[in-house]
């Protein structure tokens, strides 16, 4: 078994995993501009000039949105003059030109101004309502400011005859609806900014009128359910739809049909569980999409097939368990995305920039981020398993008094050895992404390359956890129980030894025969070893590895530590009763129980504690966990052999003899 699953791992190492053919460039590399030359997503803005014609240094700061919308309608206009135009404004405001400014005046109505005003301010004041043709006479007003007030109430013709206006800011008042009919003379209006207020629901009938609308911007707002019928029949020229902040709870795919000239739609921030097949359908302009910070709960799966010139995406803070490289694969022009998890990039191989760029594990360019632990892990891989073969030999060459004893510390050198062959293979592979890891990381997770390099730390685990338990146990019944009649024999030893690896096999392989119970169960990150949890695992999974972290092993560690204490307090007291002067053995063994519980309780403690905080849904970051893959659990695999064989003073006297025999022989 041991020897197939060698060679499977190997042929592994020795075949580069195929990319999947849906963009023109290979999985993990990006295309520069309208050039055919392919380059590496590391290679994207890294301040040299790759590309031939330079497109990989462009796009470097992700500007989609505000700059654009500035540059289109934020041009300076003709000059104005400073000297006011008007002949009709209050003492308290200040005019300049045309415009009249009376922010911050206590004002309690709106004031009186020349017909000819193009600009009125009349932000954070005391307006509570604003009445029926209020500014009929205004027919040049070009932007009109009333934000920071206490507006409740706009009667249905308030804004009538301002077929000029193009700018209208309500923003931050205690609007809660939107009458039908209120905006119909605005033909003109292109922003309408309505941030802030108490809106909890639109009707398609509320943005009547509105033909030449570009932005709307609804931020932080109550806003519950979008209209059923199109949002965009009456704003054929919408661009801009900011919708961030509200309590939008399912997303409709008529919703959105007609918003053909739709280019930014933000949804960040709401509480969106549910979103229809084909709600962004009809958006083939649409360059940025934020969907972050929503409870979506399953995203179908060609939801982003129509969306060919998204620039940017963002879905952060968004879990998305059917995730697959197709659901991205139309995406052409995506050069931006923005994902909760690290893992979740490995499904768009193609971008210039995705966002985590590593999660402590693994990064863009290696399997393993961390430069000290890339070289690390093949120093401790070396060190258990020449440790642990050296023990094997030694003890084979070495005869014992107690045989069955013997065969105990083979078979955990063997387990523990079985980590040391895990390292290896996470080190090849990481060698083997070198520079170009996230091309290959989907595959890579899911590959049975994966699954059975998981499954041998697993096995190395929880065989060594049951060997030092038996271990133990047997050596407890020996000193606490001395003229107990037990002693375990050949057979005995044998069967007991069979029992637990049988057992480490089945602990190690039953992920393998359930996929819809455990799904990926030794997949989850990129060193293939199942110890953190997450809201993404499955219930079975996250079951099954706290049965066996905080069941299994936390039962056998106690079992340790319970029967070491109860042999030192044995040997103490038979010691006292014999009336011997045994301080120096009493500290000897004292010393040596110490260490071995004080390893057991280095490894597995932090362990323990790990899967109590994830299990709690504490965030713990990657790099953590990987210090504890290759650090800290195997310190029981690297010291056990110096434990258990090399330090113990019958090894050394039984190895002394050995040698002065040799060195006799020789003579």
């Amino acid at each position: 078994m041991f020897l197939v699953l060698l060679s499977l791992l190997s042929s592994g190492l020795l075949t580069v995993a195929s990319p999947v053919d849906l963009e023109v460039c290979p999985l993990g590399q990006f295309p520069c501009g309208n050039l055919s030359v392919c380059l590496a997503q590391p290679k994207h803005c890294n301040g040299q000039q790759d590309c031939p014609n330079g497109a990989d240094e462009e796009n470097c700061v992700d500007n989609s949105g505000w700059p654009h919308l500035f540059d289109a309608f934020m041009k300076t206009r003709a000059q104005e003059p400073k000297e006011c135009m008007l002949d009709v404004y209050p003492e308290v405001c200040y005019c300049e030109g045309w415009k009249v400014n009376c922010n911050n005046k206590n004002l309690h109505h709106v004031p009186a101004v020349s017909s000819n005003v193009t600009a009125l301010e009349l932000n954070s004041n005391d307006l509570v309502s604003l009445h029926p043709d209020l500014f009929i006479r205004y027919r040049h007003l070009e932007r009109l400011h009333l934000e920071n007030n206490s507006i409740e109430t706009i009667s249905k013709r308030t804004f009538s005859g301002l077929f000029s206006l193009r700018k209208l800011f309500l923003s931050q008042n205690r609007i809660s609806s939107l009458k039908t009919g209120l905006f119909t003379d605005l033909g003109s209006l292109e922003w309408l900014i309505l941030d802030e207020n108490r809106i909890t629901s639109l009707r398609q009938k509320s943005f009547e009128g509105l033909k030449s609308l570009f932005f709307l911007s609804l931020l932080n707002n109550s806003v519950e359910q979008l209209p059923k019928t199109s949002l965009c029949l009456e704003m054929p020229r919408l661009n801009w739809l900011e919708l961030e902040g509200n309590k939008i709870s399912s997303l409709w795919s008529s919703s959105f049909k007609n918003c053909t000239s739709l280019t930014v739609l933000a949804l960040r921030k709401n509480r969106i569980s549910t979103i229809e097949d084909g709600t962004f359908s009809s958006m083939h302009q649409l360059i940025d999409l934020d969907l972050s910070i929503n409870q979506i709960l399953d995203l179908p799966p060609s939801l982003f097939h129509s969306l060919h010139n998204v620039r940017q995406l963002s879905m952060e803070e968004v879990e998305i368990p059917n995730i697959s490289i197709r659901m991205f694969g139309f995406l052409s022009n995506l050069s931006h995305i923005y994902f909760k998890r690290f893992e979740y990039c490995s499904y768009s191989p193609n971008v210039r920039s995705c966002k985590p760029n590593t999660d402590g594990i693994s990064s863009f360019e290696n399997l393993l981020a961390n430069i000290i632990l890339r070289v690390f892990v093949w120093v401790v891989a070396f060190a258990i398993c020449f440790g642990n073969v050296f023990v094997i030999c030694l003890r084979s060459c070495v005869g014992s008094e107690n045989e069955h004893h013997t065969m105990a510390i083979k078979s955990l050198c063997c387990a523990d050895c079985l980590m040391g062959v895990y390292l290896f293979f996470i080190g090849a592979f990481d060698v083997k992404y070198c520079g170009e890891y996230n091309r290959h990381a989907h595959v890579w997770m899911e590959s049975l390359s994966c699954q059975l390099i998981g499954s041998l730390a697993l096995l190395s685990t929880e065989v060594s956890v049951m060997m030092l338990t038996y271990m133990t146990l047997e050596k407890y019944v020996c000193i606490v129980f001395p003229f107990h009649h037990y002693r375990a024999g050949r057979k005995r030893t044998l069967c007991s030894l069979t029992s637990i690896w049988a057992l480490g096999f089945v602990l190690a392989l039953a992920p393998f025969c359930d996929r819809h119970t455990f799904g990926n169960f030794y997949g989850r990150n990129g060193v293939c070893f199942p110890l953190h949890s997450d809201q993404a695992e499955k219930p079975g999974a996250r079951c099954y590895s706290t049965g066996i972290f905080l069941g299994l092993n936390l039962l056998a560690f106690i079992l340790i530590v319970f029967s070491y204490s109860s042999m030192f307090y044995s040997i103490q007291k038979t010691a006292k009763s014999a009336r011997q002067t045994t301080f120096d053995l009493e500290v000897s063994v004292a010393k040596r129980f110490f260490f071995i519980v004080f390893t057991d309780a280095v490894c597995w403690i932090p362990i323990f504690l790990l899967k109590i905080l994830s299990l709690l849904q504490v965030q713990i970051t990657g790099t953590l966990i990987l210090w504890v893959v290759i650090f800290i659990l195997p310190i029981n695999s690297a010291l056990n052999p110096i434990l258990y064989t090399i330090t113990t003073s019958a090894f050394q006297e039984r190895l002394r003899v050995c040698v002065r025999f040799q060195c006799m022989d020789n003579h």
